[in-house]
């Protein structure tokens, strides 16, 4: 049965946050909120938290400052994962995986439909691997934040989760350099 393993001790992950979106502030960036929240209360760290705009370079070099940079394990974005002209971020994010993490997006989907049904179909979440990364894409609507951290990754990025986690195989990432 899945679950937390109480015997085991938690360990802490250094999570970056990037809102990507045109019009977002520090003050109205709700969806940022979530994520920041929700990650310092599970005990891990917020390493970094930015906002950026719509625009795919300038999301691919903010995603290659945080690979570059060892004192981050994890990346969330929220935002720019939708089908208009603007939204670019899972190109960004492809354009630096090393390997997709296709279920990602497939439990996303799933957890999704069941609260607001075809509609989910407007989402391009993604997540993958990168330099030894893990990279995780969610729509910029509050209500996907609680989505893709409350069912899906507060328990895979907790070493105690089991039958199996993403810390677990965080030091083997990098094992083909």
């Amino acid at each position: 049965m899945p679950g937390i393993d109480t015997s085991r001790t938690f360990i802490p992950l250094n999570i970056a946050v990037m809102t990507v979106s045109d019009t977002r502030t520090s003050e109205t960036d709700t969806s940022g909120d979530v994520l920041a929240e929700r990650i310092e209360k599970a005990g891990h760290h917020l390493a970094d938290r930015v906002i950026v705009t719509d625009d795919l370079q300038m999301i691919r070099n903010q995603l290659r400052t945080w690979i570059a940079d060892a004192h981050i394990d994890i990346v969330i974005s929220t935002g720019g994962t939708g089908l208009t002209g603007r939204d670019v971020t899972p190109e960004a994010f492809k354009s630096v995986y090393e390997k997709e993490i296709d279920g990602f997006s497939a439990i996303f989907h799933r957890i999704s439909y069941e609260k607001i049904g075809t509609s989910t179909i407007q989402s391009r979440a993604t997540a993958g691997v990168a330099h030894g990364k893990y990279l995780f894409a969610l729509p910029g609507s509050p209500s996907a934040c609680k989505d893709g951290w409350d069912e899906i990754l507060q328990y895979q990025l907790d070493n105690r989760y089991r039958p199996c986690n993403f810390v677990e195989i965080l030091p083997r990432l990098q094992e083909h350099k």
